[in-house]
């Protein structure tokens, strides 16, 4: 296995933005969407509006799982494809109203969008509070140990 410590994990997770977030529906199916995140102060943060569908679950069900694709490139060949590194958690979530969140997370979260007033109206904030333990691949070793699953897989607790 990776040598990890949920220090090394917490700075992949602040590098990256992408993530693929999975809820369950009132009606227990499973449903996973594509998010833009921050990370601030070992929590994270995800914008969205207060109509969606994504907020709407998690206001029904806050346990949530969050997989952060982490883009891994040959080094002088970026052709070759080469599969992202992954860390994978899972959490609480609470939505929360730009008003109950932190100016600095709401600025990197609007970060380069016009009208972000207007925006703010019509937002909500879903912080993630990870639980139990990160469950990585690929994270804190080489390209090439990446292709042995004893060397590239992990798992170090979120605090």
């Amino acid at each position: 296995m990776a040598q990890l410590t949920t220090d090394l994990v917490w700075r992949e997770i602040e590098k990256n933005l992408f993530a693929v977030l999975g809820m369950v529906t009132s009606t227990d199916q499973a449903r996973t969407a594509g998010v833009v995140y921050v990370a601030r102060k070992r929590t994270i943060y995800i914008g969205s509006e207060t109509d969606t569908w994504k907020v709407k679950h998690v206001r029904a069900n806050p346990h949530v799982s969050l997989t952060v694709a982490i883009p891994k490139r040959v080094p002088f060949m970026p052709w070759i494809p080469v599969p992202a590194a992954t860390i994978t958690f899972q959490g609480t979530a609470q939505v929360l109203t730009p008003d109950q969140t932190q100016p600095e997370v709401l600025d990197a979260l609007f970060r380069g969008m016009k009208n972000i007033d207007e925006l703010k109206e019509q937002m909500a904030i879903i912080a993630v509070a990870p639980t139990g333990h990160f469950v990585t691949y690929g994270v804190g070793v080489s390209l090439l140990e990446m292709r042995d699953p004893a060397k590239a897989k992990g798992r170090v607790a979120v605090a």
